[in-house]
């Protein structure tokens, strides 16, 4: 059964869920294989060559019929080239992170693509509405990653009240208890992350799946205050020796010491000097699934929370 919302309707997907694009982990494979399951697979830019991405939409393409993403990290130092290749490839789904997406909205709505920036307060989901953005995506700081301030229970709600266009509710969420609290907070979407790290499609190195399915609550940290950008990743040796830098603010020895680590730990299994962006629920994720069958669950419990929310007495 899917749940319709104005996020369904909007993006031409049969469920409200969406996938995080995720740098070096939300490759195509993943991506097609979530939005042939009725979500909305995203592609994570990150900061790849232009070439790489452009093989990447197009081998999207040969997987899937449906809709899909990319996610654009704006921080990137050649992201106008990405930009314009989004655009060239007629990519039906923008989402973008890191940064305010203004200068390109109007290029990307010309073109018929819809535009879903991340906004971690309300006064950028304004301004970014103001702007054309079709939706809003709220990232909490329990995600995986780069993370604002607010958690995801405080920010959607006031995300809701501050725009019209519909809001997608991210961060900490892996199952449908998460999405039918996302709906209760006036959320119409959820964006899943973590969860779909553990997706069979995910092309991510297997050690770094084993270490999600064995995390505990308490296993992840952030780091990075000090540069201004702190990331939410799960503890290792690594993310010691940063919190050890944080302590004696020294942001430059930060990116220093950060420059390939996600890559070293999500194509190479690194777990001790790899950053192993990933958000607070990845001790809820206990198994690997295919993509499909994550959706399914998902979709499944979230209609028997809110089936049995209505029968409780007011």
């Amino acid at each position: 059964m899917a749940l319709p919302t104005r996020l369904t309707r909007l993006l031409g997907i049969e469920h409200p869920i969406l996938q995080g694009g995720m740098a070096w982990t939300a490759t195509a494979e993943l991506s097609a294989a979530v939005s042939n399951a009725g979500g909305l697979g995203i592609i994570g830019a990150g900061q790849m060559p232009t070439e790489v991405l452009r093989e990447q939409i197009r081998l999207a393409k040969t997987l899937t019929d449906r809709p899909f993403g990319v996610n654009l990290m704006l921080m990137t130092p050649h992201i106008a080239d990405l930009v314009q290749l989004c655009l060239d490839e007629h990519v039906p789904v923008v989402t973008t992170g890191a940064g305010n997406p203004g200068g390109f909205i109007a290029a990307f709505k010309e073109a018929g693509i819809k535009v879903l920036p991340i906004a971690p307060s309300t006064a950028l989901a304004r301004r970014l509405e103001s702007q054309g953005a079709d939706a809003i995506i709220g990232e909490g700081m329990e995600a995986g990653g780069h993370i604002g301030e607010l958690t995801t229970m405080v920010l959607t709600p006031q995300l809701v009240d501050a725009v019209d266009v519909p809001v997608v509710a991210a961060g900490g969420i892996a199952d449908g208890r998460g999405m039918a609290a996302a709906f209760a907070l006036g959320a119409e979407g959820v964006q899943v992350g973590t969860r779909f790290m553990c997706a069979s499609e995910c092309t991510i190195h297997p050690d770094v799946k084993e270490r999600i399915i064995k995390a505990k609550d308490r296993d992840t940290v952030v780091t990075g205050y000090s540069t201004g950008h702190p990331v939410r990743v799960l503890k290792n040796k690594l993310s010691k020796m940063v919190e050890e830098l944080d302590r004696s603010n020294d942001p430059a020895a930060i990116e220093e010491l950060g420059t390939g680590r996600l890559a070293a730990a999500m194509r190479e299994g690194d777990l001790e000097m790899g950053s192993l962006m990933a958000g607070q629920c990845a001790a809820m994720v206990d198994a690997i699934q295919p993509a499909a069958e994550i959706i399914a669950e998902i979709i499944a419990e979230a209609e028997d929370v809110m089936r049995r929310m209505a029968t409780v007495p007011v």
